[in-house]
């Protein structure tokens, strides 16, 4: 048979890589029930966050989080109705709070968000689509000087990881960035870093450069993997079969159920992440500022101000809930006193979390089927990277990178 891969998802991951491959000479079709880019692709914060190799289960999390799920204040929601479900997920991923997981978790991540900016710009910028990038620093606010030292143990990691803050206050902030409110008096700044202007759209053109260069999408239902000899050789969608000697799920927290397919049960969670863009806004920050006492980050876009970030727990069928969005607004007037938009745009996303908090790069066993999912908050940032790591090991060009912490089957 032709070589033909198939690409379960038309999110940053999936488009990635369906160009690589492309790249690569091999024929590429792209599946997904929904247009390119219109998922959890669309709804982050846009930030090429090179330096967002710590994972959120530190030491002390575990003493942390019921008081965390307690605060208003606090940027961690749950739907209490769903914490039956989630508890065996939650008791695996709070095991991992330790100084020890972190670290490991720490040298996993970096690889893959580490040169982000770099790896976006060798995906787009032959495309002729660099303008979609948008080069700049990265910022931290904080109420104090103490708030900073409070996340020493973070900012430890990342100086290891070679991504040392310059660190502002007084005058020399407002001067830096007059829209933040008096709350804030410290900001550790991130140099080389990046944001996209608009996330959705970005991976949109990403899409219609795929099919420019050949490259097929198609807009359908994943039914079934045909796995009967043993590999794959069909996926079955509600538009059809489609024929393929590998499949690629970069499906999001959606691939668990195909994995179930192939006998993984893969401890893979949502977490609702929500988002508010501010319309043709006025008093905004100038560049990506992630605000240190509500979590969220407000990057300037195409739209308008985003304020993305917050987690709630409650899996994938309930409708938005009022708390994380009121918190928002509460948190991104707090910052930014001065913001003023025509309207909002208010939106909900799934990110895919696994219990460890790596993701899911590779090929499970000799099945044919590659894994590019489980990327929790990185996946915009690490999206390219993921895609030419896994059209690499397709292709058969040399990858560089040790795979072995984000093994399909480690969770076995």
């Amino acid at each position: 048979m032709t070589r033909h891969v198939a690409v379960i998802g038309a999110g940053i991951v999936g488009v990635s890589t369906a160009i690589w491959l492309r790249r690569a000479g091999i024929n590429v079709t792209v599946i997904d029930r929904g247009a390119p880019g219109t998922g959890t692709s669309h709804g982050n914060a846009g930030v090429l966050a090179a330096c967002a190799m710590v994972p959120v289960t530190a030491p002390g999390l575990l003493a942390k989080a019921p008081k965390m799920l307690m605060d208003s204040d606090f940027p961690l929601f749950m739907r209490w109705r769903y914490l039956p479900k989630l508890l065996p997920w939650l008791r695996k991923y709070l095991a991992y709070a330790n100084d020890a997981d972190t670290r490991r978790i720490a040298l996993g991540l970096t690889p893959i968000v580490g040169d982000a900016v770099q790896q976006h710009k060798s995906l787009c910028d032959d495309l002729g689509l660099g303008d979609w990038v948008s080069e700049s620093d990265y910022c931290f606010a904080y109420a104090n000087r103490a708030a900073f030292d409070a996340e020493s143990y973070t900012w430890a990691l990342r100086k290891e990881a070679g991504f040392v803050p310059t660190l502002i206050e007084g005058q020399d902030l407002r001067d830096y960035e007059p829209a933040l409110g008096d709350d804030i008096t410290c900001m550790a700044i991130m140099k080389h870093h990046g944001y996209i202007r608009s996330p959705g759209g970005y991976v949109q053109a990403l899409a219609k450069a795929f099919e420019g260069m050949g490259g097929t999408i198609l807009q359908a239902e994943v039914k079934d993997l045909d796995l009967s000899g043993g590999a794959v050789s069909a996926v079955h969608t509600t538009q059809g079969t489609v024929n393929c000697s590998e499949v690629v799920l970069a499906t999001g927290v959606w691939s668990k159920p195909m994995m179930a397919k192939l006998g993984l049960n893969v401890p893979l969670e949502a977490e609702r992440g929500y988002h508010i863009v501010f319309e043709d806004a006025t008093g905004g920050p100038t560049r990506p500022t992630m605000v240190a006492s509500g979590k969220f980050v407000a990057t300037p876009m195409e739209q308008g101000v985003r304020c993305a970030g917050i987690v709630e727990f409650g899996g994938l069928d309930a409708g938005a809930s009022k708390a994380p969005l009121a918190f928002l607004r509460r948190q991104a007037a707090k910052a930014f006193p001065n913001l003023k938009a025509k309207s909002e745009i208010e939106w909900l996303g799934h990110r895919p979390a696994t219990t460890d908090s790596l993701p899911l790069i590779g090929q499970v066993g000799k099945t044919g089927v590659f894994t590019a999912f489980g990327h929790q908050h990185i996946g915009l940032t690490g999206g390219p990277k993921t895609g030419r790591l896994v059209a690499g090991l397709i292709s058969g060009a040399q990858v560089n990178t040790d795979l072995a912490p984000y093994h399909p089957q480690r969770f076995s």
